[in-house]
């Protein structure tokens, strides 16, 4: 199982970067890459909290993990340590046994300047999970993130 690493600065505090992590309506809105819409079913932020999210993608030709244009993901929050970290463990709802297997996501937040450096970790990424196209969507994710981060600071 592989995994990957992916850091970007973000210019808000760490206060509001972890609200972010953990809003519902906020992870809907930056948790996605390109291409894509989501929508989150269920969303219990404490540790053993229950999540459930859905990624579609724009293009009809594109296929999903779950169904023909959409991968849905469900997991639990397994710690959470306010303004530091955030760890998740999900796995892809899927027959496909290539794209099964429970995988972690550690969010970690760190000062950085006029802002917070924030690095995703997805450990044990199933074996149809392509590490450079989960580094790509975790990239695009981590870009809106800093969007709506320096969005919210401006309004």
């Amino acid at each position: 199982m592989s995994a990957t690493r992916v850091r970007q600065h973000v210019r808000a505090p760490r206060s509001a970067v972890y609200r972010a992590l953990t809003d519902r309506d906020a992870v809907e809105t930056w948790r996605v890459p390109d291409g894509m819409t989501s929508r989150v079913h269920e969303f219990d932020v404490r540790e053993g909290g229950r999540f459930r999210v859905s990624l579609s993608y724009e293009s009809p030709a594109a296929t999903g993990k779950t169904s023909a244009g959409t991968d849905t993901f469900h997991g639990r929050f397994v710690r959470l340590v306010p303004d530091e970290l955030v760890l998740e463990a999900l796995e892809f709802e899927t027959a496909d046994p290539r794209m099964q297997g429970e995988m972690t996501v550690t969010t970690r937040l760190s000062d950085a300047g006029a802002g917070t450096d924030v690095e995703l970790l997805h450990e044990g990424l199933p074996p149809g999970v392509h590490p450079e196209d989960n580094e790509l969507g975790t990239r695009m994710a981590l870009a809106r993130l800093a969007a709506l981060m320096e969005a919210q600071a401006g309004s």
